[in-house]
């Protein structure tokens, strides 16, 4: 059994980023890509699978613009779900 904790916040936020550059295909997209390329149920991904899944997301977006400043927006918000930026102290 996988100790991986299962976080629903994550998938939420990954669809909500990726509404932004797919509209209402943005849940069946990333399902798919998770699925096909991390073998698991949406609902499972985690942070440690976020970097194998936002390359697969790029290589797929790719191939359907060739806009790298939108791609590379849209994986940015992505690696920021994986890494948030550290709260200032004092």
């Amino acid at each position: 059994m996988s100790t991986q904790k299962i976080d629903l916040k994550l998938y939420a936020s990954i669809i909500r980023i990726t509404q932004i550059y797919l509209g209402p295909a943005a849940d069946r997209f990333i399902a798919r890509q998770v699925q096909s390329h991390l073998h698991k149920a949406p609902d499972q991904i985690s942070k440690a699978d976020l970097v194998m899944l936002i390359d697969w997301i790029k290589l797929a977006m790719s191939l359907l613009t060739e806009d790298s400043d939108i791609i590379d927006e849209y994986t940015s918000q992505l690696h920021r779900l994986a890494n948030p930026p550290k709260a200032k102290h004092g």
